[in-house]
């Protein structure tokens, strides 16, 4: 078992540096590590007199100068879009295709489920409750069998939310 660990180590590199010690002497020697190869490969190294290993004092020093300027950090908030719902009485259970398109594209939806037959309300409303769930918005019941669908950056407008209190929908 100890043996594996030490390979796997060896492997990533983080064995012991006796193996490259070697390659230090070769360095301290004038010569890179590249240029080490046999004698068949015929490649040369050709060091540039130059280039310099070491950076230039003023690269070395890395002073921060005061501009005198101080900034003060300011936050910019985006306001959150509000829309007006789109107002969805499904039939049939391919509705729920038109109220889903309408959600994907940030706008409420109020789904209307009271004239639906009860197969087809707990249907929709498995729906719209996964729907909202993997997008991410809200999911509100402000009537009997009426749901509002919201995406989670939009806000119902206002004026909006009065006529819904108007027609008896409780919000």
């Amino acid at each position: 078992m100890a043996s594996m660990w030490r390979q796997a180590m060896l492997y990533l590199g983080l064995g012991p540096d006796e193996q490259y010690d070697e390659l230090d002497g070769l360095q301290h020697q004038g010569e890179t590590p590249g240029a080490v190869a046999s004698k068949s490969d015929q490649v040369s190294v050709v060091t540039s007199p130059t280039a310099s290993p070491t950076m230039p004092e003023q690269a070395q020093s890395s002073a921060v100068e005061s501009t005198g300027l101080t900034s003060s950090g300011s936050v910019r908030t985006i306001p959150i879009t509000s829309a007006k719902p789109h107002v969805v009485a499904p039939r049939t259970f391919n509705d729920a295709q038109q109220l889903a398109d309408r959600f994907k594209a940030d706008q409420p939806v109020i789904v209307n489920l009271q004239t639906a037959n009860r197969d087809l309300a707990r249907r929709i409303i498995d729906f719209i409750s996964g729907l909202c769930y993997a997008l991410g918005g809200k999911m509100e019941k402000v009537a009997d069998q009426v749901y509002l669908l919201a995406p989670s950056h939009v806000n119902l407008a206002e004026e909006e939310r009065q006529r819904l209190q108007e027609r008896g929908l409780h919000y």
